[in-house]
C-alpha cells in the first residue's frame, strides 16, 4: 500500500485518480483549495485517508499546505493535478503574480521544493503544451497581449519542463508528466472526445503501479504510452532557468538530492 497525495481532487481527473487509487487499496489524501472544496473531495472519494486544503493561488497557503502535508506524510507519491484552464482572463493573485502561471506552475514547484521528497511525482501536462512558448522573461504577461489559451499552453509546457528538471536533479525520484487527453471535465467541456477514466488511469499507474513499464522517470506519457513532448522540455538549460526563476519568485531554492 502506498500513501498518495492528489492535489485538485474535488472533481474531474484528480477525483477520478483518487478513486482509482483507493480502489487499489492505497491510502489517498485528497485536496481542495479551501475547506469546502476539501470536504467535497473527501465526500467524492469514499475511503480516502484524509483531506488537506490550501489555495494554490497564494504562496502563503501553498507553503502552509506543504507543512501540513509533511506533518501528514511522508508520501510515497504526489500527483500535481490542480490547475486552471484556458478560458481564464488575466488576473493577479495576492502575491502580485499572474494567476495561471502561479497555480499551474509555481505552486507545484513550491510544493515539490518544500515537501519531503516522495518516491514518485506526477505532473499534469496537456497536449496543448506543444503549442506553448518558453517566455521566462515574461511569465507575468506584462509585455504580451493576454491570450488565455496561450497562457494555459505555456503553463503546461513549463509543467513538463518542471517534471523533467526534477527527474534530472533527483535521480532517486521517478518524476513524470502526463497528457490525460481532451476529457470531459469542467475544463475540457462536456463534448470532449477522450476517455476520462483512461486519462486518470495513467496518473494512478505512474503513482503506484507495479508494472515495470511504470518504473520510468523523465517521461511524458499519454494513456500509459510514452509520447513526444515539446523540444524545450528536455533542454537542461531551460530546466535550470525555470527552477532559478521559480526559486527567485518564491524565495525557496530547489533542494539538492537526498544524500
Amino acid at each position: 500500500m502506498s500513501r498518495i497525495l492528489v492535489t485538485g481532487s474535488a472533481d474531474g481527473l484528480g477525483l477520478m485518480a483518487a478513486r482509482l487509487l483507493i480502489a487499489e487499496g492505497h491510502a489517498v489524501v485528497v485536496h481542495g483549495r479551501d475547506e469546502t472544496r476539501a470536504a467535497d473531495a473527501l465526500a467524492g472519494a469514499p475511503g480516502a485517508a484524509g483531506a488537506l486544503s490550501g489555495d494554490l493561488a497564494s504562496l502563503a497557503q501553498t507553503r502552509a499546505l506543504a507543512e501540513r502535508a509533511n506533518a501528514d506524510g511522508p508520501f510515497d507519491a504526489v500527483l500535481h493535478n490542480a490547475a486552471v484552464g484556458y478560458r481564464e482572463r488575466r488576473s493577479e493573485t495576492e502575491d502580485g503574480l499572474e494567476h495561471v502561471f502561479q497555480i499551474n506552475v509555481l505552486a507545484p514547484y513550491l510544493l515539490t521544493a518544500l515537501m519531503l521528497p516522495p518516491r514518485r511525482l506526477v505532473y499534469m501536462g496537456s497536449g496543448m503544451h506543444r503549442s506553448g512558448d518558453v517566455h521566462l522573461d515574461d511569465l507575468q504577461w506584462t509585455r504580451r497581449s493576454w491570450n488565455g489559451a496561450q497562457a494555459y499552453a505555456d503553463s503546461k509546457l513549463l509543467d513538463v519542463v518542471l517534471a523533467f528538471a526534477v527527474a534530472r536533479r533527483w535521480p532517486d525520484v521517478r518524476s513524470n508528466a502526463v497528457d490525460p487527453g481532451w476529457v470531459a471535465t469542467k475544463m475540457g467541456g462536456a463534448g470532449a472526445p477522450d476517455d476520462l477514466v483512461e486519462g486518470a488511469r495513467t496518473q494512478a499507474w505512474l503513482a503506484a503501479g507495479t508494472d515495470p513499464a511504470a518504473a520510468v522517470t523523465g517521461r511524458y506519457l499519454f494513456h500509459r504510452e510514452e509520447a513526444v513532448s515539446h523540444p524545450a522540455t528536455t533542454d537542461p538549460a531551460t530546466q535550470d532557468r525555470l527552477l532559478a526563476v521559480c526559486a527567485e519568485l518564491t524565495g525557496v531554492a530547489f533542494p539538492p538530492p537526498s544524500p
